[in-house]
Order: structure tokens, then C-alpha cells, then sequence
């Protein structure tokens, strides 16, 4: 709260750790959090103190409630002010601490960087299989099975089963439980990677992270009942799969594919079916590739694409065909 002034460089989230983590290993010391932030916010006339103690309650609020018996008092000190702008939204948060119970590990980065500029949203880019993104707020409470239900509300999704978040973390990429906290969970992981990085090289890495969205899966899945799905997850996570030779494939059906995957790169667009032998590993399985010479495969190719059937694929239709 700028008191006692430091000059020494700290982290962003350094004090935060050091105020939080001991009070969410011990129960009693939540409520000594609290009342201690209380007590330094009571008629404190020092402004950058007042306002670094506001974010510090901001911060409490999203990580856990107090007792039953503190908690009256709180909901008293933030109906007393209510003309403060963090009062409201720390009634909020509290609420929803209530709900869903206690974060296991102290806040975020993001979390304490978004207080400090000022901010009580948190906007979160989110990554899908088709290369396509969208940004998404998430709160402290969030839980990955609400941010899971939130993206799939968004995507016009029929259901969100099956679905589930990943984090890729250099390079690892991880599925969120359902059943964490969205910071919780980055928190920890971010944490790990460091530690395990710090003890091989003495140096403590700094770490970016990206969220993808995508299938898990896959029992109930049935192509064709969900088009949307269709055309952003199982096309896309199915393609590098069918490119290994996982699925069986009779020759026809291989043919038919090739052309069909070169509709969804290239559209109408035919001036590529000279390079085909170039780009015959992304139309085709490995393990069928010897079976003809790139000159055939061209034919193949050209054939099943202007001939044979007509195939029109979209976002909103799926997959087509008309003979």
C-alpha cells in the first residue's frame, strides 16, 4: 500500500503472493487478511495508499470469502461504500466467492496487472482448431467447464460435451479440468514450468501462454448433426489424423477425400493442380501416397474434383455432395 516504500525491483505479483498464499493454506488467516485491509482502509487519508488497499480487497474478494461470522462486517464496510467505484464490483466477487467456493493459489499475473492499470475486466484471447480466434472475458471465479459453456454459447455450438480447454505452455499442451478455476490452473502451471526451469538453469523464465478450445472427446460424436462444429473442430483436429493414415480408407474413398480437401484449401481456385505433386502430403494419407506416381495422384486429383461430383463446403452447410 506504499507505507513502507521499497526500492528494490519487485515482480508484479510478488507482495500479492506473499500477502495470499499463506491465508489460503490456512483458514483462519482469511479472515485476518480481511481485517487487516479493512483496518488500513478505515479512515485512511492517504490516497495512493487508499487506492493500492482497494485493489488489495479487489484481489481478496476473487480468491475467497471470509468466515460467517466476519462476513456481515464486510458486507457493512462495502455497503458503506458504495460511492467508492471498486465497492460494487468487490460485493460482486464476494458473492461469487461464496458460491463457488475458495482459489487454491494466489492471483494471477493477469489478475493483479488488470487491478493495477485500473481495470476490472479481463479479456482473454481464445484459439480454435480452424486458425480462427475470439476474444472472451473471464473472471477470477471462472471455472473451465463455465468458460467451456461460455465459448460454446458464443460459437452457436448445439452442445459443449466433449469439448475442453487447453493450454500450451512452451512446449506442452495441457487440458484444463473442468473443475478448475480457469487462473487457478494457468497459475499452477506456470509456476511448475518455472520451477523445473529454474532448478535445471538458475535463471527464472519468463512464460507466455496461449488457450485453444477444441474436441476431447469424441464417443458421442456424430458428423453431420452439428455443422458449426463440423467446420471449426472435427474437420480440422480429423485432418492431420487422416494425413498419418489413422482412419482406414478404401482407394475411392481416399480419391474422393483428395478432392474434398483441396476445396477446403483452395475453393474454385483451380490454378494449384499444377503443383499437386508439391502439396500431394496435404491431400493425401501417407500410407497411400505410394500407391500412384504425383503425375497420377494430379489426374486422380483433377478428376474427382471437376468431374466426378460437385462439392460445395461451408461454414453453415457441412459437407455436401451432388452428383
Amino acid at each position: 500500500m506504499g507505507d513502507y516504500p521499497s526500492k528494490r525491483v519487485r515482480s508484479v505479483n510478488e507482495l500479492t503472493d506473499q500477502i495470499f498464499e499463506g491465508a489460503l493454506k490456512a483458514e483462519p488467516l482469511k479472515d485476518e487478511i480481511y481485517c487487516q485491509i479493512l483496518k488500513q482502509l478505515t479512515e485512511n487519508h492517504i490516497k495512493y495508499s487508499e487506492d493500492k488497499g482497494w485493489e488489495l480487497l479487489w484481489l481478496c474478494t476473487g480468491l475467497f470469502p471470509p468466515s460467517n461470522i466476519l462476513l456481515p462486517h464486510v458486507q457493512k464496510f462495502l455497503q458503506a461504500k458504495k460511492h467508492h467505484p471498486l465497492a460494487p464490483d468487490c460485493m460482486q466477487r464476494l458473492q461469487k466467492a461464496l458460491r463457488n467456493g475458495s482459489r487454491k493459489y494466489p492471483p494471477h499475473l493477469v489478475e493483479v496487472e488488470a487491478i493495477q492499470h485500473k481495470t476490472t475486466q479481463i479479456f482473454h484471447k481464445v484459439y480454435f482448431p480452424d486458425d480462427s480466434d475470439e476474444v472472451f472475458e473471464v473472471e477470477s471465479s471462472t471455472k473451465a467447464k463455465d468458460f467451456c459453456h461460455n465459448i460454446s454459447g458464443r460459437l452457436m455450438l448445439k452442445s459443449s460435451e466433449g469439448f475442453s480447454l487447453f493450454v500450451k505452455i512452451t512446449d506442452k499442451v495441457i487440458s484444463v479440468p473442468d473443475g478448475d478455476f480457469f487462473f487457478d490452473f494457468v497459475r499452477h502451471l506456470t509456476d511448475w514450468i518455472k520451477k523445473a526451469r529454474h532448478g535445471t538453469t538458475g535463471v527464472v523464465p519468463s512464460l507466455t501462454y496461449q488457450v485453444f478450445f477444441m474436441k476431447k472427446l469424441w464417443t458421442n460424436t456424430v458428423p453431420g448433426r452439428d455443422s458449426i462444429a463440423d467446420s471449426i473442430f472435427h474437420y480440422y483436429q480429423e485432418l492431420p489424423k487422416y494425413l498419418r493414415g489413422y482412419h482406414k480408407c478404401s482407394r475411392e474413398e481416399v480419391h474422393q477425400l483428395a478432392a474434398l480437401i483441396y476445396r477446403v484449401k483452395f475453393e474454385e481456385d483451380k490454378s494449384h493442380f499444377q503443383n499437386i505433386p508439391k502439396i500431394l502430403k496435404d491431400l493425401v494419407p501417407q500410407d497411400q501416397m505410394r500407391l500412384l506416381s504425383p503425375d497420377d495422384w494430379k489426374r486422380v486429383s483433377r478428376a474427382g474434383t471437376l468431374n466426378e461430383t460437385r462439392f460445395t463446403f461451408n461454414s453453415s452447410d457441412g459437407i455436401h455432395g451432388r452428383e
